[in-house]
């Protein structure tokens, strides 16, 4: 299984980022997946998941800034992320989950600094 995270970047206040997560080795379309992140001295937290359903969650964190999206053809999730803000800035991270499997990607780096 390998879950890779691509699109992290340094962007500027209120600028705008699309992350997108692609999964393979997996039947992806039953897997639940969800970006989480990570800030220097912070604990992980959930940003946003995407369950095989359809249905979305979302963390507290973005406030409506970020909308999580699947696309099961090409087994990818993306993250857009607007208004990007200082307090973003973060590792964020892919996981797929099914019950108790979980498989998380190694990270894309966003940072929000001007």
């Amino acid at each position: 299984v390998q879950v890779v995270e691509s699109g992290g970047e340094l962007v500027q206040p209120g600028g705008s980022l699309k992350l997108s997560c692609r999964v393979s080795g997996v039947f992806f379309s039953v897997w639940d997946i969800g970006w989480h992140r990570q800030a220097p001295g912070k604990q992980r937290e959930l940003v946003a998941v995407v369950r095989r359903s359809g249905t979305i969650s979302y963390g507290n964190s973005p406030e409506g800034r970020f909308t999580i999206a699947r696309d099961n053809a090409q087994k990818r999730v993306y993250l857009q992320m607007n208004n990007l803000q200082p307090e973003d800035t973060a590792v964020y991270y892919c996981k797929a989950n099914l019950g108790p499997r979980e498989h998380w990607g190694q990270g894309t780096q966003v940072t929000v600094s001007s």
